[in-house]
């Protein structure tokens, strides 16, 4: 790629007008993973030729890599009926900004429309996040049909399947996950938390002992192992797990609320009496929670 770009940039100083030299240059800077110089090309290409659409899938992918959705929006609304991979970046786009109907309705149409696994995916994904399942586990079959390989799939099929309590369906997709990608950190709690529900504690234990060798910092996965040893009956280890996890992660609601009980189980009744006010403060100022432990009904991440 070295040699083309050095190729193509000496050839468009003769030919600084020649939009396929700069289309050239910019594919070369693209596939050689040198986002911000294929912007630029891209970006002059887009300013003389707006309706180009190939162009505008290009420059909307960079700027979807660099995080610059609000900038895909603009970019790409003008062109949004021309294609499957203009409605799914587009899709994509407005799903990241916060605007999930909006976006899910093109990603969808891009799922169907070009048959993309990846497409199938997010949609699920938007479900999962929506709390609509069964909408979400439709699209999620639909992905795995189309590529049961594609990174993360499984894993969220499983998640879907949890939500809707199909936990025998859910085991199987998060252990194929795991045998795809023993680094799978979502995988091994989720599936942490199904077989601790179903007092299987040593392999609950098991695979969060895998997620905090992982992510030993990760809050989610520490959460999960002061609920297994809750349900061992190792209280004061749960307490002293959860006391991490609050440190860590003040506004997360849950853990404060069983950190409040567990307080009184082990004869700090100060303590429990401060966690209930921590509790209904959060209640009351109706803070935005982090992240769930995939035990519970919520499926927000």
């Amino acid at each position: 790629y070295d040699d083309a770009i050095q190729q193509y940039r000496a050839a468009l100083e003769k030919a600084p007008a020649n939009a396929q030299l700069r289309m050239n240059l910019a594919l070369a800077y693209y596939k050689k993973g040198d986002l911000p110089q294929a912007t630029a090309e891209l970006t002059v290409l887009h300013g003389n030729a707006p309706a180009d659409v190939r162009v505008a899938t290009l420059l909307g992918d960079c700027y979807l890599r660099a995080g610059r959705f609000a900038d895909v929006v603009t970019l790409l609304h003008p062109v949004a009926d021309a294609d499957p991979a203009v409605k799914f970046e587009l899709g994509t786009a407005l799903i990241r900004t916060g605007k999930l109907r909006e976006g899910l309705d093109l990603v969808q149409k891009a799922a169907e429309q070009g048959q993309s696994a990846e497409a199938y995916q997010l949609a699920a994904d938007t479900y999962l996040k929506m709390n609509e399942f069964e909408r979400g586990i439709a699209l999620a079959n639909a992905a795995v049909k189309l590529n049961p390989k594609l990174p993360g799939l499984m894993t969220l099929s499983g998640r879907l399947k949890q939500y809707m309590g199909d936990y025998t369906g859910a085991k199987a997709d998060l252990r194929q996950a795991i045998v795809e990608d023993p680094n799978d950190f979502e995988a091994h709690v989720v599936l942490a938390a199904i077989l601790n529900g179903e007092r299987d504690l040593d392999g609950a234990q098991d695979q969060v002992n895998r997620a905090l060798a992982l992510r030993p910092d990760a809050t989610l996965a520490r959460y999960e192992l002061a609920r297994i040893e809750k349900t061992r009956g190792d209280v004061k280890a749960a307490v002293a797990d959860l006391e991490k996890v609050v440190a860590a992660d003040p506004n997360w609601l849950r853990p404060h609320v069983e950190l409040a009980t567990l307080y009184y189980k082990v004869n700090r009744p100060q303590d429990g009496e401060k966690e209930r006010a921590t509790v209904e403060r959060l209640q009351k100022e109706g803070v935005q929670q982090p992240p769930e432990a995939p035990s519970e009904q919520s499926p927000s991440r």
